[in-house]
């Protein structure tokens, strides 16, 4: 039966997340957002940060009144009054950073893509369970209000049958942009793509039983642009692609039997969408303001909320959840002949 409003969004009980002593690897653009977030709209304490380069960080750290800045990882992770460790270095540094932390005994939260490949994420997950440490992998969308939404849509049926899945994300970068670096794994697809392939993940609860997959190229040694066909063992077909070269609508749509729910783009972000039911008879509307990067966040409550709770795993976004999507991510690029560089045999 079609509802006669949307869920409320859940959130963890403020009372039952703990104040976390915080270190960033890796001060780029996404930390400096993530940084934001953590600042002004949590209770979590940002006590140092690294970089190869001590005066970047240092930089850093006073942009965002960090106490400690320091010259690479080693000498944050050496540091006592450090508990959880955020990684933002560049996705062929997600793995080794990872294990680094992992080994020195502090709890990870790892930026999107968790690691290349399906292999090395598994290694993570591995190392963490041996320390009893949580690793989560920082794929925001799925930790904001709007998914939860979707998230009790879909598992109260509301949709019905699910058929479809329509999903975009290209965006335009000029040719000095680090998407077009071999040497860091550049290419739309842990980018853009992991968007789409987390989304599918997400609404199919599991991996795909087939795949096909169409590449172009790019300068630089990268793929360009894939398109993707997923299906489902209930039976839904989800349609992807990603570009780099061009800016499209970003967004999204599920279609089952009995509804249909469209989310305006960029479909990930914060945003709106609207679910019609399949007679066209009544329409409901999430709505919320477009800011972005604020909803990091969530990401940040969530992941000290699992600590306050001895959690390992996220019971939210699962490490199974994203080596089932690194691993759907694997087989498009096996289907496109994108093999990144770390990955070559020596």
């Amino acid at each position: 039966m079609f509802p006669s409003v949307l869920p409320a969004a859940r959130l963890p009980d403020a009372k039952q997340i703990p104040v976390l002593r915080w270190g960033i690897v890796g001060p780029g653009w996404i930390a400096d957002h993530f940084a934001n977030a953590l600042r002004h709209h949590t209770d979590q304490q940002l006590v140092a940060v690294s970089s190869r380069s001590r005066d970047k960080a240092q930089a850093f750290a006073d942009k965002w009144s960090i106490a400690y800045a320091c010259a690479g990882i080693d000498e944050l992770l050496a540091r006592d009054d450090v508990d959880a460790v955020y990684i933002a270095t560049p996705h062929n540094h997600h793995f080794p950073d990872g294990l680094r932390v992992i080994e020195a005994g502090k709890h990870l939260l790892i930026e999107k893509p968790l690691a290349l490949n399906a292999g090395q994420a598994q290694q993570l997950k591995q190392a963490a369970a041996e320390r009893n440490l949580l690793c989560m992998e920082a794929m925001w969308c799925n930790f904001s209000p709007k998914y939860d939404v979707i998230r009790q849509l879909l598992h109260d049926g509301v949709l019905g049958e699910l058929h479809t899945l329509i999903a975009d994300h290209g965006e335009f970068f000029t040719p000095d942009h680090r998407i077009f670096n071999a040497d860091l794994a550049g290419g739309p697809m842990l980018d853009l793509g992991s968007y789409l392939v987390g989304f599918s993940v997400f609404v199919a609860g599991g991996a795909p039983d087939s795949i096909v997959a169409k590449g172009q190229a790019a300068s630089g040694g990268v793929n360009g642009q894939t398109s993707m066909l997923f299906t489902h063992p209930q039976g839904m077909h989800s349609v992807l692609h990603t570009t780099l070269f061009s800016n499209t609508p970003g967004t999204a749509l599920i279609a089952g039997r009995d509804a249909t729910l469209v989310l305006d783009g960029q479909f990930y972000a914060p945003g709106n969408f609207r679910l019609r039911s399949s007679d066209g008879r009544h329409t409901l509307y999430w709505e919320e303001p477009s800011n972005r990067y604020v909803q990091l966040c969530h990401e940040i409550n969530h992941f000290a909320w699992c600590i306050g709770q001895n959690l390992t795993d996220s019971p939210v976004h699962s490490l199974n959840s994203a080596i089932t999507t690194l691993a759907a991510m694997d087989e498009v690029r096996k289907q496109i002949g994108v093999i990144f560089n770390e990955e070559q045999q020596p």
